[in-house]
């Protein structure tokens, strides 16, 4: 048996393990537990602000409008790790099927950090629960965060 994990391609099912997402906390901290050591990369979310901050141990690299999810499909709020990247997916759920949606990094479960050419609205909540990014800042995000990168969301 073959799964599929994109657009052609396929991973033999004896490779894969399947995991459910842990749940987000109910109440986050209001700040990562620890800054990272190092110079360890780590994407920081800021949803009352609408932004996303790229952070190389203190030093930020990137900070940028966002757009998160809508009051009634919010963006998960925690601490996940970036899972698997795509450089282009489709995205689908009620009321939505995106082809080709670039520079997907998964964090927790359906939910990723992606670039949007759908609208041009950053800096207010306009999504299914993902974090929207204009596209030159996806794609830059995208080359940067290797999988495993932490995101912070709150």
């Amino acid at each position: 048996t073959w799964y599929q994990i994109g657009p052609g391609r396929y991973v033999y099912s004896g490779l894969v393990q399947i995991k459910t997402p842990a749940a987000p906390p109910a109440s986050p901290p209001t700040a990562p537990v620890s800054p990272p050591a190092g110079g360890e990369k780590w994407i920081e979310v800021i949803l009352s602000q609408q932004r996303l901050l790229a952070h190389e141990g203190n030093r930020v690299l990137m900070n940028t409008l966002i757009s998160s999810g809508k009051s009634r499909t919010p963006t998960v709020r925690g601490e996940f790790r970036i899972y698997v990247k795509y450089r282009f997916t489709r995205m689908s759920g009620p009321g939505y099927n995106i082809p080709n949606v670039p520079h997907a990094m998964y964090f927790y479960g359906g939910y990723s950090l992606h670039g949007a050419f759908w609208h041009n609205n950053f800096g207010h909540p306009m999504s299914h629960g993902c974090v929207n990014m204009r596209l030159k800042d996806a794609a830059w995000l995208f080359n940067w965060a290797p999988v495993g990168t932490r995101v912070y969301i709150h």
